[in-house]
């Protein structure tokens, strides 16, 4: 790429090097992976500096919500927990590999020990369709 281009390229913020002692410019691979994916857009695809600008803010946003999601799903583990629910409300997760009456049951009376309240509870679990089912 002619120099120029690469100046106009880190001017617009679309790929930004790092600096040298000297204040040149050094390129990582992902920074050269970058300069050709723009070079791509623009030349192949006949995008504008603006377009493409536009394209990888939203590509990096992409990828930082796929991390998200990803630590979210690690953190939830869909199916794996069960929750019940108390009367006054109170929320209790039943440990995993024990059977959903006998779990709920030793949660809510740990619960209830501690608190002294009743012994009215809820169970929901997802249906399979996606609407809740008691």
């Amino acid at each position: 790429m002619h120099p120029q281009t690469l100046r106009q390229y880190d001017r617009l913020g679309l790929v930004v090097p790092r600096r040298a002692a000297g204040r040149g410019r050094r390129y990582s691979l992902r920074d050269v992976a970058k300069l050709l994916e723009v070079q791509r857009l623009s030349h192949d695809e006949g995008i504008n500096l603006a377009g493409i600008q536009r394209i990888l803010a939203l590509e990096s946003q992409v990828e930082r919500l796929e991390r998200r999601v990803e630590a979210l799903s690690a953190r939830v583990e869909p199916g794996g927990r069960v929750f019940a629910a108390a009367a006054s409300g109170d929320v209790v997760v039943v440990p995993r590999g024990r059977s959903v009456r006998r779990g709920v049951e030793e949660a809510l009376r740990q619960s209830f020990v501690e608190r002294s309240e009743t012994r009215a509870l809820v169970i929901w679990s997802p249906a399979r369709d996606g609407s809740a089912e008691r």
